[in-house]
């Protein structure tokens, strides 16, 4: 029996031209800010799982550098005219913020062992929530600000196309950086540090590399949140944000970059559909019970993530179907 190969280039290709179809079939306001959500925290779980997927770090403060994108622009825009031009400078000027932190951080803390990173990033996180706060002439505080954004993006199906472009150019570069033999040495970090390390690598500048190329791409995330909201406070630098980029990758499947952003889609419709629910009956007023409940059930069934369980599969299918063509060889 002739087996059909599914090439992943072409299934990307496919998902990335229904999603340019989406604003001409559908009108729906709600689809759109749902769809664009989705692109912009894809793009912070991707960021994530270059940390965690690729090379084994584990952060609980990567909501900083989301934070610091965030900020970045939001202030930048309400200080200045809200064109094109200053948009860009503000983003830029976000993800130079993000990699020299990120850099700092990773100097500091990367050198050593065990989960010093983790925490040490928590910490930081803590730093820029408490200076976002205390900071009212700037930031105002808790109650935070609204800004404007430049003309062309007030348009919800410009920003859509905006966040779909960026999330797609995001994976092709990172997808290009995993494969690359500086990403080949992250993996080896991964697997076996000791050994990566025997071999001449020095791990620390390999380590640091990942977390200010994370860095960078979680601070385009956050300027991308803003300019959805119009609107940025304090909850940018939420320990709940970074715990949304850990499940979104988890549940897609770890060190597969595909799995980050089917993670962010299947959480970010998970929660419109359960909040949706609220309006039914009041029990799914409590959706973060059946969140959970959703969360144990993929863990469950799928334990290397949806994306790393199917490849699983696949792996085994192909190892019967080499065996049974083996085995008519030797009998034929």
């Amino acid at each position: 029996m002739k087996t059909i190969k599914i090439k992943p280039n072409l299934v990307y290709l496919f998902i990335f031209i229904m999603l340019l179809t989406v604003p001409f079939v559908s009108d729906s306001r709600t689809l759109l800010i749902m769809f664009t959500q989705i692109f912009l925290f894809a793009i912070f779980a991707m960021s994530y799982d270059i940390l965690l997927g690729y090379t084994g770090i584990v952060s609980f403060g990567h909501a900083m550098f989301f934070g610091i994108g965030a900020y970045s622009t939001g202030v930048i825009l309400k200080q200045f005219d809200s064109t094109i031009a200053i948009l860009l400078l503000a983003v830029l000027v976000g993800a130079v913020i993000a990699g020299v932190i990120s850099y700092l951080v990773g100097m500091l803390s990367l050198r050593l062992k065990s989960h010093f990173y983790a925490m040490l990033t928590l910490a930081f996180s803590g730093l820029f929530l408490v200076v976002a706060e205390k900071w009212r002439s700037l930031t105002f505080g808790n109650d935070g600000f609204t800004f404007s954004i430049p003309d062309p993006l007030k348009d919800r199906i410009t920003l859509y196309f905006v966040s779909l472009l960026m999330m797609a150019g995001i994976f092709l570069l990172l997808r290009r950086f995993t494969h690359s033999p500086l990403g080949r040495v992250l993996q080896a970090i991964r697997e076996n540090e000791n050994r990566t390390e025997s071999l001449g690598f020095h791990v620390l500048h390999y380590k640091v590399i990942a977390s200010v190329v994370a860095g960078v791409v979680a601070s385009f995330a956050g300027s991308l949140y803003v300019l959805t909201l119009r609107f940025v406070n304090t909850s940018v630098f939420a320990v709940d944000v970074t715990l949304d980029a850990l499940l979104m990758t988890i549940i897609g499947g770890v060190g597969t970059l595909i799995g980050a952003i089917l993670g962010a889609g299947l959480i970010e419709f998970a929660h419109h559909w359960l909040t949706d629910l609220a309006k039914v009956h009041w029990i799914f007023e409590r959706w973060i019970i059946f969140f959970g409940i959703l969360y144990i059930l993929v863990v469950m069934f799928f334990p290397q993530g949806i994306i790393g369980t199917v490849r699983i599969w696949f792996g085994k299918r192909k190892i019967k179907q080499s065996a049974v063509k083996n085995d008519n060889n030797i009998s034929s």
